[in-house]
């Protein structure tokens, strides 16, 4: 009887995920949670001038953005 071939391993090779890129998206979603005009949680127990709101909204959005760009790399 002959042998069996093995079956030829054609995985994806691992993504990792940088944790610098974690940290950016966690911090992003964090100031637009806290901060968003009208409806962020701090902007309903204080009032927080919109001269802080905007620019904090505006740069969370892009840590978000920017953090999900270089999210993963190849292995």
């Amino acid at each position: 009887m002959g042998k069996a071939n093995n079956p030829v391993n054609n995985s994806k090779p691992r993504e990792k995920v940088s944790a610098l890129h974690v940290i950016m998206i966690l911090i992003g979603a964090n100031l637009m949670l806290l901060l968003a005009p009208e409806f962020g949680l701090l902007n309903s127990l204080l009032y927080i001038p919109d001269l802080y709101v905007w620019p904090a909204t505006v740069g969370g959005f892009a840590m978000v953005v920017f953090g999900f760009r270089g999210f993963f790399k190849k292995a």
